[in-house]
């Protein structure tokens, strides 16, 4: 089939080298503009070294950018990470419309940061959803979708590479290759189920220790790598990646107040929260260099009895 790939990044990437390895026609890519001081796209630069038509536009919504797509005559979009809106006079014009991908299950967490917030609030599956992307926010009817489970201890970081990444490019495939031979079929959303989150940023991590263990452990590992739970110590910023957790089952377990360390070891240092512990394997401080819970203490004179988050 002939396409052309709207996307950005390593998702983008590895979906125009997964169409070009099966022998598919991408016409030309369109690639959100380049960040002063940023490195090049990923997508730009694969596109580029294959000797693809590369296209820049700042906005999808410019009679440009879809005289661009009509020219290029293409059987199918392939929506593959994309931050920019594509409105309906852009996506419509391949001959058989345009497809995108979204990591969850649609109609459940719409919104930029759909794979932080399963995991911040506790569930133990989400999956990938092949869409038609339409006006509203990630509201299409629905081609294709695959689930996967959320390990307890999971972070979002093991989620996308291990399982929603992989999962998503073999997904593309497919549902293109429905599409164009008119096998697919289109499921109205929900809406009765739709739920919609927000970018997981900066003030979505903010750790506080006195809610239940449990929700301090899912926001750290919904945030690792990114944006990275964080706290405070002495006034200063400190990053929580990698952490393990401890849950107080009698009261003679509870050990320190809330946000206090209760116990530095030569890999990590504990933290009291509500109900539990958490133990801290890998954090950064105002420098920005990762280390070892251990290691951070040590650099940092963390001992018994610090209060984080005051």
């Amino acid at each position: 089939m002939k396409i052309a790939i709207i996307g950005q990044q390593d998702f983008g990437k590895a979906v125009l080298e997964a169409f070009v390895a099966r022998g598919d026609e991408v016409a030309g890519v369109f690639v959100a503009p380049d960040k002063e001081g940023a490195k090049p796209d990923p997508l730009k630069v694969a596109a580029q070294e294959r000797g693809l038509k590369v296209f820049q536009f700042p906005s999808y919504r410019k009679q440009e950018a879809q005289d661009a797509l009509k020219a290029l005559n293409v059987d199918l979009g392939v929506m593959a990470y994309v931050l920019l809106f594509a409105p309906q006079e852009f996506v419509n014009l391949p001959r058989h419309g345009t497809i995108q991908y979204h990591p969850s299950l649609l109609p459940k967490h719409r919104g930029p940061s759909s794979i932080n917030w399963p995991i911040i609030q506790g569930s133990t599956r989400t999956g990938l959803t092949i869409f038609r992307p339409t006006d509203g926010l990630d509201e299409g009817p629905v081609i294709l979708q695959k689930e996967c489970e959320i390990g307890p201890d999971e972070t979002i970081g093991d989620v996308y590479f291990n399982k929603l990444f992989p999962m998503g490019i073999k997904a593309m495939l497919e549902a293109a290759d429905l599409v164009v031979a008119g096998k697919h079929k289109e499921v109205v959303q929900d809406e009765s189920q739709a739920t919609y989150e927000g970018w997981c940023r900066a003030a979505e991590a903010k750790i506080d220790w006195a809610k239940p263990i449990d929700h301090v452990y899912n926001l750290i590992r919904g945030c690792n790598p990114a944006p990275g739970a964080w706290t405070t110590l002495a006034g200063k910023k400190v990053q929580i990646f990698d952490a393990r957790k401890t849950v107080f089952r009698r009261f003679a377990d509870v050990v320190g107040k809330i946000g206090e360390v209760s116990d530095v070891t030569a890999d990590s240092f504990k933290v009291t929260a509500q109900g539990g512990l958490i133990e801290v394997l890998r954090a950064r401080g105002e420098d920005g260099k990762k280390l070892s819970g251990g290691e951070f203490a040590r650099n940092h004179g963390l001992s018994n009895g610090a209060l984080l988050g005051s």
